[in-house]
């Protein structure tokens, strides 16, 4: 490839991460600012925006309702993705196609409308404003993001260890638990990681299906967009940005790992 070419792309990867990641990385400094309202340039530096937010009312409450409901939900989601991706990668399984659209639809309808369906069918159920309902809301748009990363793994899986651990006695659950699922683990830890962001960050369906008691941090910053803009808004944002920026590095090194322990097995 020519170096005139290579540079071009290297140029367009640069400005298209400056473009993706500028905005989120706009509001740390202003998180520092010693103002009452959002301003800049920066009229001094201060940290009192920090200190608002670890006070328990109202940023520490809802951050720790968002922790619960996104790990119930993490939970749900990671088994009932891993079991469908199982079940789907199996090649005789009929109508695969139209199960795994159905499966994903949650990622491709608009989350508006999720929204307003889950909250007239769990209002029948009585889950409307409880931590199981948003806990379930999540776990059902959370799904296909398991189901995609653990499908990619079992795509590189090969059935033939499952077989042997079943001619030698293992009943299915045991063959899973020992063989499979140690060897998939990277896809679910990555699938896990993803639908904990999104259920971490996940605000429309909160807005139908939660109530005061149930107000998570998405949620509060929502709230505070829209009646004043407070600058501990702010820096609640870098943390959150910070904690993505983590976690995803975390995903990153799971994969990175499962990949150098495959090349050392062959």
């Amino acid at each position: 490839m020519p170096l005139g070419i290579r540079r071009a792309q290297v140029a367009f990867c640069i400005l298209a991460m400056v473009f993706l990641i500028g905005p989120s990385l706009a509001i740390i400094p202003i998180s520092f600012s010693s103002a009452n309202f959002l301003s800049y340039p920066l009229p001094g530096f201060s940290l009192q925006w920090y200190y608002k937010i670890l006070r328990p009312q109202p940023w520490m409450s809802a951050l720790l309702n968002s922790l619960i409901i996104g790990a119930g939900a993490t939970v749900v989601a990671s088994v009932l993705g891993t079991v469908a991706a199982l079940g789907l990668s199996r090649g005789h399984l009929p109508a695969r196609s139209a199960i795994l659209a159905v499966v994903i639809s949650p990622m491709i309808v608009p989350v508006v409308i999720s929204g307003v369906g889950m909250y007239f069918f769990f209002a029948k159920l009585g889950l409307v404003a409880s931590f199981l309902g948003l806990v379930l809301a999540h776990a059902v748009l959370a799904v296909p993001f398991v189901v995609i990363t653990v499908t990619a793994t079992l795509k590189n899986f090969d059935m033939n260890l499952v077989r042997a651990a079943a001619s030698l006695g293992a009943s299915p659950f045991h063959a899973f638990r020992t063989v499979t699922l140690p060897l998939i683990a990277p896809g679910v830890v990555s699938g896990a990681l993803f639908a904990f962001v999104f259920s971490f960050d996940e605000v429309v369906v909160a807005l139908f299906i939660s109530g005061p008691g149930q107000r998570t941090l998405p949620r509060q910053m929502f709230d505070g967009l829209r009646d004043n803009i407070d600058p501990s808004i702010l820096a609640m944002s870098t943390l959150l940005v910070i904690v993505s920026v983590v976690l995803m590095g975390c995903g990153a090194l799971v994969q990175k790992r499962a990949a150098a322990n495959k090349a050392t097995a062959r």
